[in-house]
């Protein structure tokens, strides 16, 4: 019987049946926000095949922005997402229970911005105040306010802040009806231009450059998922690093996997906002100096004391260590800007 049996495997190998190869693994990745030019990295990674070299097929979902982004990776809705590290602090404090973790930085700089125009005489932080400051209640930069202000001596009092709608940001700028606002850069400064407004007359103050140390937004993962899956968080990651550093050196190719997805938007736009978000967020020094994807725990840990000044933590704050973990990274020599 055995024979048999040998003889006809033997038969079948020499009639060239194939095996089948071994599945890939399916990714749902979530992004933070909408198919926009800074997104173009991981739909590179795509079309360029580094996913699927690395067994993955992924696919992208556009995100509802990062706190509700990062509970659905805590649910396991989607095991991956693309999220700001400073609101994945404080749903770790209010949480302690859902295992989410950053393993990957992205915007080495957060997109935070004071955005201004020129002809309210705002040239630096101090000038806002007697000004009026349009902040969205819930947008990300105004959580940094009161670092913000902390960091660069204003007098708080000093400033009115009007809660307004995210819609109607860019336009009450425009319009004169609020001398600043509080947004992302590469948001704000393109939604303004197409109010009409020149580039020449619009002042962007990133934080970052204003004594915030804060990281932006890092790829987390589900800990659970990632404990079951350990290869492929470390493929995820080698490949999107492939597309951030391809990405980087050639934006006018990479924006065109995202009009590929984005078939309304306008192609010079998104090049511009993807220009700006790698030049102010993705290929800082630290990150040319360095490669991409890592953190500098000593600034990590400011960071963390940082994000203290605008929020009450319930629990103690973590170590960096409890909010971003390297262990899915590969070497420094293959994280290196071309």
């Amino acid at each position: 019987m055995r024979s048999w049996i040998s003889a006809v495997a033997g038969a079948v190998a020499l009639m060239g049946v194939a095996v089948p190869a071994r599945a890939d693994t399916d990714i749902k990745f979530a992004l933070d926000w909408k198919f926009e030019g800074p997104s173009a990295p991981y739909f590179v990674a795509i079309d360029k095949g580094f996913y699927k070299a690395e067994g993955l097929n992924v696919t992208i979902d556009s995100g509802p922005g990062s706190v509700a982004g990062i509970a659905r990776i805590a649910a396991g809705t989607y095991p991956l997402g693309f999220f700001d590290i400073n609101s994945l602090v404080k749903f770790r404090d209010q949480n302690p229970d859902k295992g989410v973790k950053a393993v990957l930085m992205v915007y080495d700089k957060p997109p935070f911005a004071i955005v201004t125009l020129t002809k309210t005489g705002i040239a630096k932080p101090k000038d806002l105040e007697g000004k009026v400051l349009g902040a969205p209640a819930p947008d990300g930069a105004y959580a940094q306010w009161k670092a913000f202000v902390k960091e660069n001596g204003i007098e708080a009092e000093k400033v009115k802040i009007e809660n307004v709608g995210f819609p109607v940001r860019e336009p009450m700028l425009a319009d004169g009806k609020v001398d600043a606002i509080t947004g992302f850069s590469f948001s704000s400064y393109f939604n303004l231009m197409q109010k009409g407004i020149k580039p020449d007359e619009i002042k962007v103050m990133l934080m970052a450059d204003y004594g915030l140390v804060l990281y932006g937004n890092a790829v987390v993962v589900n800990e659970t998922w990632a404990k079951a899956n350990p290869k492929a968080v470390e493929g995820f990651v080698r490949a999107t690093i492939k597309g951030i550093a391809y990405t980087v050196a050639n934006p006018e190719d990479a924006i065109k996997s995202v009009m590929k997805r984005n078939e309304t938007g306008d192609e010079k736009v998104e090049l511009a906002r993807l220009k700006m978000a790698i030049k102010d967020n993705i290929a800082t020094e630290w990150v040319t100096a360095n490669g991409i994807g890592g953190i500098d725990r000593d600034r990590m840990t400011k960071a963390i004391e940082q994000i203290a000044v605008t929020y009450d933590f319930k629990g103690p704050k973590p170590a960096a260590v409890d909010i971003f973990v390297s262990d899915y990274l590969p070497p420094a020599a293959e994280r290196k800007l071309k």
